[in-house]
């Protein structure tokens, strides 16, 4: 998508995402893609704390936490007076965020489903930045990445992978996912990707009548050896492997785990990927 395609749904998204624009210089950010997204954004330097696992970039590691998979601190949150609060809709506490916003708090909601949501919402928090071409450029550059993997990987005869997030119960990724977009800037067809639901649990035997070729993982080389243990006799195809942070994370390192994605699809299968 076009930089200037996304200003033109600009306003209808901020109304969206439940705040208004206006002036913020005290931020806290309750989950750890927020936090990547205002750095993008700009605002890493209005940010006075955020979530459990902010670790990126490295500042983040400085930031005072007040939010886990636990809950919220209200107490912290209250005591450090922000004017603008960065919350993950459906996976953040509701029943604090209405009290937050009942102290007259604005919420910024996030909940990315694309690499162009992504994108958008860079954009929108930009608004609250010094400058707010830092996240132009931000989210400029994000497109670009993912235009430049489509077009050179695109194929009328897809590698068909399963992204797999966990072993008991084996859980995998359907087509309503973020991560479903990655395979497909990679020329992956992605077996469950007509599952009704986003992230679908399956059994040993749908795995096997799909026939895969890959199995794509959330982790390091490490786990390659349990998820390929798991598996035998029954499947004996490559595992690759993408930084969990990159995969799993709805902000802009997404397109680390695509670049990643494709040049290790491009390596395991080079006959399939230089026909494209």
């Amino acid at each position: 998508m076009h930089l200037y395609k996304v200003f033109c749904i600009f306003l209808v998204l901020c109304s969206c995402s439940g705040v208004s624009l206006h002036a913020a210089d005290r931020i806290i950010s309750l989950a750890p893609h927020t936090t990547e997204l205002a750095y993008a954004a700009g605002l890493g330097n209005k940010l006075v704390a955020a979530s459990a696992w902010s670790n990126y970039p490295e500042e983040a590691k400085n930031l005072e936490k007040v939010a886990s998979w636990q809950g919220i601190n209200l107490e912290k949150v209250i005591a450090l007076k922000p004017d603008l609060i960065l919350a993950w809709r459906g996976s953040n506490p509701q029943r604090i965020l209405d009290q937050l916003a009942n102290l007259g708090i604005p919420i910024f909601y996030s909940n990315p489903l694309s690499i162009n949501d992504i994108a958008n919402e860079i954009m929108m928090l930009g608004q609250y930045a010094d400058n707010a071409d830092y996240a132009k450029t931000s989210a400029q550059q994000l497109l670009r990445q993912a235009s430049k993997l489509r077009q050179r990987y695109h194929s009328s005869t897809p590698i068909k992978v399963m992204l797999q997030v966990s072993n008991q119960p084996i859980i995998v990724a359907s087509a309503a996912t973020l991560q479903n977009e990655i395979l497909q800037l990679c020329g992956a067809e992605n077996i469950f990707s007509t599952s009704s639901v986003a992230w679908p649990q399956v059994s040993r035997e749908q795995v096997v009548d799909r026939h895969p070729q890959a199995i794509i993982i959330g982790g390091t080389l490490s786990h390659v050896a349990h998820i390929q243990a798991f598996w035998q006799p029954l499947i004996k195809i490559p595992v690759i492997t993408i930084p969990e942070d990159w995969l799993y994370r709805s902000g802009p390192r997404i397109i680390l785990a695509a670049e990643t994605l494709c040049q290790q699809l491009e390596l395991t299968f080079p006959h399939i990927m230089e026909s494209k």
